[in-house]
């Protein structure tokens, strides 16, 4: 038995449980979490990228690669509904969500795709022309409208989705299942980063600043 090894292991799990702001609650996939996290990559094993030999950062890579993903996503999209009553992916990617999630409010729609108000309520307002979601008057508050996707809607959504899958199919290109979800843990850290900030509707000027704070 290999006692070093063990002793290893031992010290790695102290390690965690003192980094761990609720030890009660910790569990295995939470320790493995924290060591892909916690596994600095050695000068050796980081990737190249364009620019590197000129001191270009790694958050000016990440910052780009981000806007190509994003760019290459919008392709698919216009590619899965070519030819159909669908104007941009925005128009599917709100009935998904009503879809998935129920009748919401329009703000609530618009600040669950990260959109500002005025793109928000111009493809709500699409969506209305073309009869796939209903408003009516919010229980809650009557100066409000709550909206809803309709028999229509899901019709015209259910038609495409074939397209629509393939689409998000061929984003995740080649990555292997275990990068996927690789993948996805890295995603929602930065969303989860983003998101308080997004959500306190910061003025320009100020923004990077009090962005700039929550870095660690």
């Amino acid at each position: 038995m290999n006692f070093k090894l063990i002793k290893n292991v031992i010290d790695l799990i102290e390690e965690f449980e003192n980094q761990s702001l609720n030890k009660s609650e910790v569990s295995i996939d939470d320790f493995k979490t924290w060591i892909v996290s916690n596994n600095n990559i050695n000068e050796a094993n980081e990737p190249n990228w364009s620019g590197k030999e000129n001191n270009r950062s790694p958050e000016s890579v990440i910052s780009t690669l981000l806007v190509h993903m994003n760019r290459y996503a919008k392709t698919y999209s216009r590619s899965a509904i070519f030819d159909s009553d669908f104007t941009s992916q925005e128009d599917f990617i709100y009935l998904i969500n009503l879809k998935a999630f129920g009748e919401m409010s329009k703000m609530d729609l618009i600040k669950k795709n990260v959109h500002e108000k005025p793109v928000g309520m111009q493809i709500i307002n699409r969506l209305i022309a073309k009869d796939w979601i209903d408003q009516t008057d919010s229980e809650v508050d009557k100066r409000s409208k709550v909206i809803k996707i309709n028999k229509k809607g899901i019709e015209v959504l259910d038609n495409q989705m074939n397209k629509i899958r393939k689409a998000t199919e061929v984003v995740s290109g080649d990555l292997t299942q275990n990068e996927k979800m690789e993948l996805i843990r890295l995603l929602q850290k930065l969303d989860n980063f983003h998101q308080p900030i997004y959500n306190m509707n910061i003025e320009p000027e100020d923004l990077l600043t009090v962005a700039s704070k929550n870095i660690k």
